[in-house]
């Protein structure tokens, strides 16, 4: 059984924001969305799922996102019955990539949209979206500069829509992603300049997992450098549980697997 699409009963009590976004899905009817599994996609699948007359939704999988955003994608696509396909990429095989430059997000992205324009294309889509808000800074962002560049449209920061506005109704909607902490892939975890590599990412991914099976929320495990050796490190701001912090455990779980 779908999950309910819930309506307004009266245009009067609909925000500004979604009477944008219900005006660009009359004029953009059928739309193909890059969903990541965090609140703003799944928001946006949702109001496409709403207004447009056709939505398809594409996820892409590779090493850089980590099991439960495909999870979360499947599992709201089902609720919202729409239509989502699985794209796998290797990320790895670009040396763009992998030498970890600034400018790094650039080359991700040309690859990863890359692949979703592609598959878009053959399904007979040619508007594509993703998640980007009006409270995500877009200036000097590699990644934003590849979007625009493939011209890849952002309704919600088109149409006002803030992270703030976008958790309170995505909470009246009913989806279950509405206070889920922003995750940003796994890249962003290994320093500018030190080449990216499989082990690397499993590290960083299997300490934060180990982290979310604890409770906690809201973190982000780094891998670091040092002179003589190499180590992860967790920075937080809300590892949490209970009202009592375990970091000291999890720095004993850290060292045990030589994490750090």
């Amino acid at each position: 059984m779908f999950m309910e699409i819930r309506g307004t009963e009266k245009m009067k009590n609909i925000t500004k924001e979604e009477i944008n976004i219900k005006e660009f899905f009359e004029k953009y009817p059928n739309v193909a969305i890059a969903l990541s599994g965090g609140v703003d996609s799944v928001f946006l699948v949702y109001m496409a799922k709403k207004y447009a007359k056709s939505v398809k939704a594409y996820f892409v999988k590779s090493v850089f996102q980590p099991e439960f955003e495909k999870k979360d994608a499947e599992k709201i696509c089902r609720q919202l019955g729409v239509d989502l396909k699985i794209l796998n990429v290797d990320v790895l095989s670009n040396k763009l990539v992998t030498d970890n430059p600034v400018n790094r997000c650039y080359y991700c992205k040309q690859g990863v949209f890359g692949t979703i324009l592609e598959a878009a294309k053959n399904d007979g889509m040619t508007v594509i979206l993703d998640g980007t808000n009006a409270s995500d800074d877009a200036d000097d962002r590699p990644g934003m500069k590849a979007l625009q560049e493939m011209k890849v449209l952002s309704p919600l920061r088109m149409c006002g829509y803030v992270k703030s506005e976008i958790r309170k109704q995505s909470k009246e909607a009913g989806l279950f992603v509405y206070n889920k902490p922003s995750y940003a892939c796994l890249a962003t975890r290994i320093p500018t300049g030190t080449e990216i590599d499989e082990e690397k990412i499993k590290q960083v991914e299997t300490a934060e997992t180990f982290l979310f099976d604890l409770g906690f929320s809201d973190f982000r495990v780094r891998w670091m450098t040092k002179p003589k050796s190499k180590c992860l490190k967790a920075s937080y701001r809300h590892l949490w549980k209970s009202g009592k912090l375990y970091w000291k455990n999890c720095q004993k779980y850290l060292m045990r697997y030589c994490l750090i």
